[in-house]
């Protein structure tokens, strides 16, 4: 019974690091900003490589953005691409800053991901393919969607 028990938890384990292995590739879609992993390694933070770039998350309340309630521009991190403004960020309670639009439809690519047994929309970079967050239908109005990204994945500009 032990064994049996300890087997299916390696199998677990194993299967849940594969799918954390994933490179970003959304779709096959082309991006005008292209790197290598070592070169996007030499640009970003262990964790902003590992959020952005192998699809990782960071932990609730811990980001720094989650709790920012500055004016702003909220930006990819790799590519420097625009993407939310302060003025759609709202209070989720989830520990990730929050936002209820992007500032334009074609700042994002939105991909059914279906790891880890779990139905939700990845929210990744238009320019660059960085893994961003997701996208779930439970914000306010007017868009009724609450965009929850990761701050690693962010730099903010002050307005």
């Amino acid at each position: 019974m032990k064994s049996t028990f300890f087997i299916a938890i390696v199998f677990l384990f194993t299967a849940c690091n594969a799918q954390t292995k994933k490179t970003n590739s959304v779709a096959g879609k082309k991006f005008t900003v292209t790197k290598t992993d070592e070169e996007w390694k030499k640009q970003l933070s262990p964790l902003a490589f590992n959020v952005t770039r192998k699809e990782g998350t960071e932990q609730a309340f811990t980001g720094k953005y989650w709790d920012n309630h500055e004016k702003g521009i909220y930006s990819c991190i790799c590519c420097g691409q625009e993407l939310f403004s302060s003025d759609t960020k709202f209070e989720s309670g989830t520990g990730w800053p929050s936002f209820y639009q992007p500032l334009n439809k074609t700042c994002l690519v939105d991909e059914s991901d279906n790891t880890f047994g779990m139905d939700r929309t990845k929210v990744t970079c238009s320019r660059c393919g960085a893994h961003l967050g997701h996208v779930f239908d439970d914000g306010p109005k007017p868009t009724g969607l609450r965009y929850c990204m990761n701050s690693a994945s962010l730099n903010f500009t002050k307005k």
